[in-house]
């Protein structure tokens, strides 16, 4: 028996409700530490084993997954949703939003979330599993100095989209006002904004993302760090660059900063509160980060973690913390991924 383009249709229709109405809405329940204890026993080590294995190999995956914990978290809570890759029903996602050049750590997170998979088949969410991955390389990166206990029981999103990520993103040519209404629509106050900048520090960041800073005033920027940018952004069409000067190559920082080589680290990517002297310096590679200088009392958070690492060691836990509780908007409904950058279902 044939079937009528509406009738099909309808059926379509229908069985999308019907799974909508099964799978589990996003806000039925609360958070817990230790959510896995029983359901899927050492999971958090299993996690941590891989991104320590990864960070050995190379630091610079710690800053991506820090990088990603906010990128998600920030866009429809956390709830995976950068971590989906372009499908015919979504041909542009999270991840292909102009502000979010240069993420990275998916093939980490698609790698934990096998192994997971493997040990607790269809129990722990991709979501989860990138706030374990970012808190624990937000460890190893500061020698233990941040650290939190991870609430989980998030569930994976459906929803996906470049334009969202692009409009809710911080942009690194913000002024400090923009920043502010940028992080006051997440509930997130002034201070809360100087101490997230301040994973800075570590990671990389395209020139792209810093061109008009290539041509500021010497109000703005030392002079001897913007030809050092310059020179670098010189060496290929959109090179990274290191968002902190202290691990660039000895011998660029001794051409164009000769006294600057004694900061220079053997390790790269310390999270730490660097990023606050270098601010005042001001030798930082975005708009975004000078700018807080021009805010009163942005400035005098600059200059309280500038004068205590340990403070901001402790608040910057706290803040990825309140970070990684965002949740997806009202009424979303998710699920648990097979693989991260892929959907189990179609909702349409």
């Amino acid at each position: 028996m044939k079937l009528s383009a509406a009738v099909l249709c309808a059926l379509v229709a229908v069985q999308a409700a019907v799974l909508l109405a099964t799978l589990p809405s996003a806000q039925a329940k609360e958070l817990e530490v230790g959510y896995y204890s029983k359901k899927c026993k050492g999971v958090e080590n299993v996690v941590k084993w891989h991104v320590v294995r990864a960070l050995k190999a190379n630091r610079r995956t710690g800053a991506a997954l820090v990088r990603l914990l906010f990128h998600d978290c920030f866009v429809r809570g956390c709830d995976g949703s950068v971590l989906l890759d372009a499908s015919s029903d979504n041909p542009h996602p999270e991840k292909e939003a102009p502000v979010n050049i240069g993420l990275a750590a998916f093939d980490l997170l698609e790698e934990i979330k096998a192994a997971v998979e493997k040990r607790c088949p269809g129990v722990v969410s991709c979501s989860d599993i990138l706030i374990y991955a970012a808190r624990d390389a937000a460890s190893v990166l500061s020698n233990g100095h941040v650290h939190f206990a991870v609430p989980a029981g998030r569930l994976d999103g459906f929803v996906s989209k470049a334009e969202e990520a692009q409009a809710e993103l911080p942009d690194s040519t913000h002024d400090v006002q923009q920043l502010i209404d940028n992080f006051a629509k997440k509930n997130f106050s002034v201070e809360e904004l100087v101490i997230l900048t301040g994973a800075h520090s570590i990671g990389q960041g395209h020139c792209s993302s810093f061109r008009g800073r290539l041509s500021e005033p010497s109000s703005q920027i030392n002079p001897a760090y913007r030809d050092l940018l310059n020179y670098k952004c010189s060496q290929g069409s959109d090179p990274p660059v290191d968002n902190n000067v202290r691990d660039e190559d000895y011998g660029v920082v001794a051409r164009f900063t000769p006294g600057f080589t004694s900061r220079v680290r053997k390790v790269p990517d310390f999270l730490d509160n660097s990023f606050y002297h270098n601010n005042l310096a001001k030798i930082v590679t975005f708009h975004s980060d000078w700018t807080l200088l021009t805010h009163k009392e942005a400035f005098g958070h600059v200059v309280e973690y500038r004068d205590n690492g340990t403070l901001w060691d402790e608040d910057f836990s706290d803040l990825l913390l309140k970070l990684s509780k965002l949740p997806m908007p009202a009424g979303s409904r998710g699920e648990i991924r097979k693989k991260c950058s892929v959907v189990n279902h179609r909702l349409y």
